[in-house]
């Protein structure tokens, strides 16, 4: 047995032990129902991932198939509102919201409300969706861009605009929205905020279409070319 110093004091390991049994056997019924929630709360998440969830985005997928084929055929009433057994996307969204083919579905919906004249729904359904991916996410904000310009609210457009063109810069997206932004400006009237923008496409993106006719957009803003 260890001897007792002032310094160090008395471990009685034995008395743990009896402690620590005493608790397990006292409290064992307790104990016994935490330890049987977390298997079923662990079996009910396992059994909603799989025998629903994945169902459900599965359905939601085959869904979004039929009405993508209306889509790219520019049928956006079809696609919208479906026909007969076959699901538009605005049910789509609203039946599948929590999946993946759902979220996008309010993609393709506000793309679809802007081209029939709806920029206020269009508005809507793209913040409803999840804009995580790169290359789809810079396209949605630059949507919501277009819609706010549909809808006469230029401020918040160029917001949208710049946004995205901000977001993961690369010679394809960002000038577009850049010129898009300007363009806005000038419709303010604002033309030395435009060629500025115009400036940085000529300077940061000359490879990119919108670089190549440029120059005629910095002359109408007031700017000198070299």
């Amino acid at each position: 047995m260890a001897k007792e110093t002032k310094d160090s004091p008395v471990i009685d390991i034995e008395g743990t032990f009896d402690r620590t049994e005493r608790y397990i056997e006292e409290n064992k019924k307790s104990l016994l129902l935490i330890v049987g929630a977390v298997v079923v709360l662990a079996g009910g998440f396992l059994g909603w991932k799989y025998l629903y969830q994945k169902p459900r985005a599965e359905e939601a997928s085959s869904a979004l198939f039929r009405a993508e084929a209306a889509f790219a055929k520019d049928s956006f009433n079809l696609a919208m509102n479906g026909k007969g057994d076959m699901m538009g996307l605005i049910a789509i969204a609203d039946e599948y919201g929590n999946t993946p083919a759902g979220n996008l579905a309010n993609y393709y919906l506000g793309i679809c409300y802007l081209n029939t004249g709806k920029p206020a729904q269009a508005i809507e359904v793209l913040n409803e969706f999840d804009a995580s991916d790169k290359f789809v996410g810079t396209l949605a904000i630059g949507l919501l861009g277009d819609a706010h310009m549909e809808n006469k609210q230029i401020d918040e457009a160029i917001s949208y605009y710049i946004k995205a063109a901000g977001r993961e810069p690369n010679k394809f997206t960002s000038p577009i929205f850049l010129k898009k932004a300007a363009l806005a400006y000038e419709d303010k009237g604002n033309k030395a905020e435009a060629l500025k923008l115009y400036q940085q496409i000529k300077s940061e993106y000359p490879d990119s279409p919108e670089a190549q006719s440029v120059d005629k957009y910095i002359y109408r803003t007031g700017g000198t070319v070299e």
